[in-house]
C-alpha cells in the first residue's frame, strides 16, 4: 500500500481533496444543490414533492438486484482511495482514519448510544419540517418485495455509513489536519459539506444534517475513533429503510402517500 515518507506539498494536497469529493460527496453536493434549485422553482410546492432513496433500477428481478449490488459496489471505490491514501505501514494501518483496532464493544456502545440520542430529535425534525414545507416526503426504500430486498437495503445503509464518515469525518479531518485548518473551521467546513449532499430532501434537511455533522464532528475531535460513527450512521439509516414500509403505512400523509 501506499506509505507516503512526508506529507505531500499542499498544493496536491488541495487536488487530492478537489478529486476525492468529485468521486463521491462532492458531487453528490452539486447534483443535490441543483435538485433543489430545480424543485424550488417547480410549479408543485416543496411539501408535494416526494424524493426516493433506493428507487428500483429495472422491472426484471434479476437485473434490479445486480444494478442494486454494482451501485453500492462502485460508490464505496472512494473510501477504498483513501484507505490508499492514508494507509500507514505500522498497526494500526488506518490510525489516520480513525481506526485503531481496539475496544471494538465500547465503539459500538457508542455508536448506539448516539442512535438514541439524535434518532428522537432527527424525527421530530423531520416532522415539524414536513409540516412546514421545509422537507420532500421522503421515501427510503422504493424496492419491490423480493428475497433480497432487507439485505440490499441494509447494504445500502452500510454505504451510506462507509462512504460517508470515512470520507467527511476520517479523511477530510487528517487532511485539513495537515494543511493546517483550525479544529472549528474543520467541524464548520465538513459539516456544510455533509448538510450541502442532502439538499435534494429540502431546506429542513440541510439544517438537520448541519446539526448532526457539528455533533458527529466534535465528538469525532474529541475521541479520534471512527467506529461510534460507522455503527450510529448504519443503525439510522437500517432503521429508515427496512421500516419504511411500516412507517408509511401508519403515517402515510407523512411519506406522501394517500390516506
Amino acid at each position: 500500500m501506499h506509505h507516503p515518507a512526508s506529507a505531500p506539498p499542499r498544493s496536491r494536497l488541495w487536488w487530492e481533496i478537489a478529486i476525492v469529493l468529485a468521486l463521491g460527496l462532492g458531487q453528490s453536493a452539486v447534483y443535490a444543490i441543483v435538485q433543489l434549485a430545480y424543485r424550488l422553482t417547480d410549479s408543485t410546492p416543496l411539501a408535494q414533492q416526494t424524493t426516493t432513496l433506493n428507487p428500483s433500477r429495472s422491472d426484471r428481478e434479476v437485473f434490479d438486484l445486480i444494478y442494486q449490488l454494482l451501485s453500492i459496489g462502485f460508490s464505496v471505490v472512494p473510501v477504498l482511495l483513501v484507505c490508499f491514501l492514508l494507509w500507514q505501514r505500522p498497526r494500526p494501518h488506518l490510525a489516520a482514519l480513525g481506526l485503531r483496532g481496539d475496544r471494538h464493544a465500547r465503539d459500538v456502545g457508542a455508536g448506539v448510544l448516539l442512535v438514541l440520542g439524535i434518532g428522537v430529535p432527527g424525527l421530530a425534525l423531520y416532522l415539524a419540517g414536513r409540516a412546514l414545507g421545509l422537507f420532500v416526503a421522503v421515501n427510503p426504500a422504493g424496492l419491490d418485495a423480493h428475497w433480497w430486498t432487507v439485505p440490499v437495503l441494509l447494504l445500502s445503509a452500510a454505504r451510506a455509513s462507509i462512504q460517508e464518515e470515512f470520507v467527511v469525518l476520517g479523511y477530510l479531518f487528517a487532511r485539513l489536519r495537515t494543511l493546517g485548518w483550525g479544529p472549528w473551521a474543520i467541524i464548520l467546513a465538513t459539516s456544510v459539506l455533509r448538510a450541502a449532499y442532502h439538499l435534494y430532501q429540502g431546506p429542513g434537511a440541510f439544517a438537520g444534517n448541519l446539526a448532526m455533522g457539528l455533533l458527529f464532528g466534535w465528538l469525532f475531535l474529541r475521541t479520534g475513533r471512527l467506529l461510534p460513527f460507522l455503527v450510529a450512521h448504519f443503525l439510522i439509516d437500517a432503521i429508515a429503510f427496512v421500516g419504511y414500509p411500516w412507517a408509511a403505512a401508519s403515517w402515510p400523509a407523512l411519506f406522501g402517500l394517500p390516506s
